[in-house]
């Protein structure tokens, strides 16, 4: 696997209990995976020597993060490495532009979108949106008719490369790079989906219940799965699109399409990601095969274990870096307060507003589960001492 995040970290139990030799490419020593991992390289990523190096000992490449570059994983294939997913796959989570517009001929709803090169072009865009909806400009002054999204098309993460634009003023800074940009209608939404399946290179797929995905600040902070009060067929749409986008673009491994259900009750893809999610790691505690064991059994072409849930729901909360004085302690009281809470850190150094592990607890009582895993977050971040 290369990179050395939490992701490889989490999967490195998967392979052990799987009994497949498991290493990761790591950039340093220190990151999360070269922590538990004994046979980790240290090396860098972007450089195709040290991929090449890397993938001479490995039976089949794959990723814990879409950021190594195309052109080297095209390299690697066609010098014969078993890349999977592969890179004409790949390329659809690491370029925003080329995703939409696949997915837009595929017939696979999205917001609505362009490519743009300037402000300007931003200023026409939020034109046509005003012209397709038939509604009025506002008259408020504005030299957008309408708000805006701007997305660097590659690159951006957990809310990183996203800006919401009301005016020309507001525009220029997504330019500045000098790449291109993904300009988006804003759209009205009810709250974020997450639909995570996974796809073998034989075809065979399986898909986890639909989740609900709470954000702050562009960062997951929490998960439930599955959705509450998400009706019958939207959950049934969401995995539909999802199971039809790991076969349109030929996917092996985990895919998570993390959707809008919009207000007006559509669902709409918003982002991929061809690797294990944040909204799949409660299947670690609350599913029959974790994404992490199924992220494996695919790239390997073995059968694929059942999504299904093993409580009628489960609650993942992100433990994000605080000020927590003493960690241990912290752990101490949370497994004594709650026995069935499941505590999972990333051996990762604390920095406010990263990601440095989960809480996961499963059950039948939803807003009981949302307390107790909201709870041990706050405790483990300092926020709360008792």
């Amino acid at each position: 696997m290369v990179g050395g995040g939490q992701l490889a970290r989490m999967t490195q139990p998967a392979a052990i209990a799987l009994g497949v030799r498991f290493t990761v490419l790591a950039g340093s020593a220190d990151e999360a995976a070269a922590q538990v991992v004994p046979s980790s390289t240290v090396a860098d990523e972007k450089s195709q020597d040290d991929l090449r190096a890397f993938a001479a000992g490995c039976d089949v490449l794959t990723f814990d993060h879409e950021q190594v570059p195309f052109e080297h994983l095209r390299t690697l294939a066609a010098e014969g490495v078993v890349v999977r997913p592969g890179p004409d796959a790949l390329l659809h989570a690491q370029d925003k532009g080329v995703m939409r517009s696949r997915l837009t001929r595929a017939g696979i709803p999205v917001p609505r979108h362009a490519v743009v090169s300037a402000p300007d072009d931003v200023r026409a865009f939020a034109a046509e949106l005003v012209r397709s909806r038939e509604a009025a400009p506002p008259a408020d002054g504005s030299d957008l008719a309408v708000p805006v999204v701007l997305k660097t098309t590659r690159g951006g993460y957990d809310g990183k490369g996203v800006w919401v634009v009301t005016s020309l003023a507001h525009a220029g800074e997504p330019f500045r790079e000098g790449a291109p940009v993904l300009a988006e209608e804003l759209v009205a939404f009810r709250r974020e989906l997450s639909a995570v399946v996974a796809r073998s290179p034989s075809g065979q797929a399986v898909a986890y219940p639909v989740v609900e995905s709470v954000q702050r600040d562009g960062v997951c902070v929490e998960v439930v799965a599955p959705a509450p009060g998400l009706p019958d067929d939207l959950a049934v749409e969401a995995q539909r699109i999802a199971l039809t986008i790991a076969a349109e673009l030929d996917v092996v491994g985990v895919l998570a399409v993390e959707l809008f259900e919009t207000v007006d009750g559509r669902i709409l893809v918003n982002e991929l990601a061809m690797r294990p999610h944040n909204t799949g790691h409660w299947t670690i505690d609350g599913a029959v095969t974790s994404q992490f064991e199924n992220h494996l059994r695919a790239v390997l072409d073995l059968p694929l274990g059942s999504p299904a849930a093993s409580a009628p729901y489960a609650v993942m909360v992100n433990v994000l870096g605080g000020d927590a004085p003493d960690v241990y302690s912290a752990y101490r009281h949370c497994m004594a307060r709650d026995p069935a809470l499941k505590i999972h850190w990333y051996g990762k150094e604390l920095r406010p507003g990263r990601k440095v592990g989960h809480v996961t607890v499963c059950g039948d009582d939803v807003d009981d589960l949302r307390d107790r895993a909201r709870h041990a977050a706050a405790h483990l971040r300092g926020d709360i001492d008792e």
